[in-house]
């Protein structure tokens, strides 16, 4: 074979211990930025989910009954990756996939309080990036698009998890972050950006077809439900057939206390538990 077919031949994807050394180098940058870039950039990664979530609601939006659901569902998961392929190519600090972090104060290299006020930075953050989209697509009227099917789905989405009980959403929420932490840590394999956005579709695809909880995706689905209960005018609910009423469980107190608490402890343990610290154990242990 010649030297030019033997290069283009060659697998040049990082190994997991070569993965494992480089997410404990970036886990420490990252949490060493100023704290001002780390909010804007964990800002831009709210409204980046919260722009995958916008194009899976649309995208499924109708398609009840007249699609499996399973179809349904693949495709509402395809769509949504947008999100994370936006804050790994892009740049942006996301609160689930920075559980990872917990490598780098396995190995000493930063300290619990460094850890948990950029996590605090990021969520709150995020927070706002999303909560801020959901507001655009209120005043945009974004919502009322095909006769106000996409609302309606935002409407259905976002009181399903209200309905959560309380260790549901937990357990979802570690289902959840483990495959978000896995798709991390598999573009840190990647040396390109086609193998980042490879390496994303499918975790994050299952994660939302499965219907695990993201509480950063989630700072935009419920809002953006509640929002939309709150202020649509009288003809989207005429265009629906429905009525404000019928989504009592869609409040402020259902999404903090009954959803978004819950599901952010789940992705933690999911994320820091069982991605991070399982593959500091593995790799990187001895070295510390």
């Amino acid at each position: 074979m010649s030297s030019s077919n033997s290069h283009f031949m060659h697998i040049d994807a990082f190994i997991p211990a070569e993965m494992a050394e480089l997410a404990e180098e970036v886990g420490v940058k990252k949490t060493n930025l100023p704290r001002g870039i780390m909010f804007l950039l964990a800002v831009l990664a709210g409204a980046f989910i919260a722009l995958g979530a916008i194009f899976s609601t649309t995208v499924t939006a109708g398609m009840a009954g007249q699609l499996p659901f399973g179809v349904v569902k693949l495709l509402g998961g395809l769509t949504f990756c947008l999100g994370l392929i936006l804050v790994v190519v892009a740049g942006a600090e996301l609160f689930t996939g920075n559980n990872l972090r917990v490598m780098a104060l396995a190995s000493g290299k930063i300290t619990v309080n460094q850890l948990l006020v950029s996590w605090i930075i990021v969520f709150v953050g995020n927070f706002v990036g999303s909560v801020a989209t959901a507001l655009f697509i209120l005043a945009s009227c974004q919502y009322m698009h095909g006769n106000g099917s996409v609302g309606l789905n935002a409407l259905t989405i976002a009181t399903g998890k209200c309905q959560l009980a309380f260790f549901q959403a937990f357990t979802l929420g570690i289902l959840c972050n483990a495959l978000v932490c896995l798709a991390v840590w598999l573009c840190y394999s990647a040396r390109s950006t086609t193998d980042k956005i490879l390496s994303i579709l499918f975790p994050i695809t299952a994660f939302v077809a499965a219907g695990f909880e993201h509480s950063v995706a989630n700072m935009y689905f419920i809002p953006v439900g509640i929002f939309i209960k709150s202020y649509a005018p009288a003809t989207f609910w005429e265009a629906v057939g429905k009525s404000s009423l019928d989504y009592g469980a869609l409040n402020w107190n259902n999404f903090l206390l009954g959803n978004l608490l819950p599901v952010t402890l789940g992705n933690i343990f999911g994320g820091a538990a069982m991605v991070g610290l399982v593959y500091w154990y593995i790799y990187r242990r001895k070295t510390a």
